[in-house]
């Protein structure tokens, strides 16, 4: 029975078809095939990065890098701009020029958010000044690692935790975390949503430190 079944495997090969019992057809390039490249998982698989090797390679050098600073904390990989960040505002702070701030990092956002108003206003899909403000733009998704898209919504956790703790401790801020996200945080949104046209609602810092910001119309 057994020989049987292997004759009648190898006079269906011969045929040009599978073994009995083996999904699909003869392999690319074969009569009767899809040519090659076509429909071949590994002819025709590509990463994307094509020509890009060597600028992929310098980013995995630098997180591996990064990742591997353990002294005098573990960094984290956004860590050079959440330093930034955080300079920033505690010059403001100690300048008594907050507000002057916030305005103005709205005022240099406002070639991009004018772009997603007029698609709103194109689609009256206000989803649209979502995906500009969070999910395309890098100057959020590198500073928010762990940022999560949801219809209308968008879920990350404030990034200054760490830095702001380390830089407290030896004198670079006084600045908290609730401070930041109320002189900082909430008043950017709330800004670039009256560019676009929209209305936000942007959450309190919670004790698990994230931060929900949705569509309110």
């Amino acid at each position: 029975m057994i020989e049987a079944k292997r004759a009648a495997g190898t006079e269906h090969a011969r045929a040009g078809g599978p073994p009995p019992g083996v999904a699909g057809g003869p392999p690319p390039g074969v009569t009767g095939g899809p040519p090659p490249g076509v429909g071949n998982p590994i002819e025709a698989r590509t990463s994307g990065f094509e020509g890009r090797e060597q600028l992929l390679g310098q980013a995995v050098a630098i997180a591996i890098r990064t990742l591997s600073d353990a002294v005098p904390y573990q960094h984290e990989i956004n860590d050079a701009l959440v330093k930034m960040h955080l300079a920033h505002v505690q010059f403001a702070k100690n300048q008594g020029l907050l507000k002057e701030v916030v305005a103005d990092d709205v005022e240099r956002m406002k070639p991009m958010l004018l772009r997603m108003k007029a698609a709103v206003e194109k689609t009256g899909n206000q989803e649209i000044a979502l995906i500009g403000m969070f999910d395309r733009t890098a100057c959020h998704y590198q500073l928010c690692l762990d940022s999560v898209t949801e219809p209308g919504r968008r879920v990350f956790k404030a990034p200054y935790g760490l830095v702001l703790e380390m830089g407290r401790r030896i004198g670079q801020f006084d600045l908290t975390e609730e401070e930041i996200h109320e002189v900082w945080t909430k008043p950017r949104f709330h800004g670039y949503a009256a560019v676009v046209g929209i209305r936000l609602k942007v959450s309190d810092l919670g004790p698990d430190r994230k931060i929900t910001v949705e569509l309110a119309d």
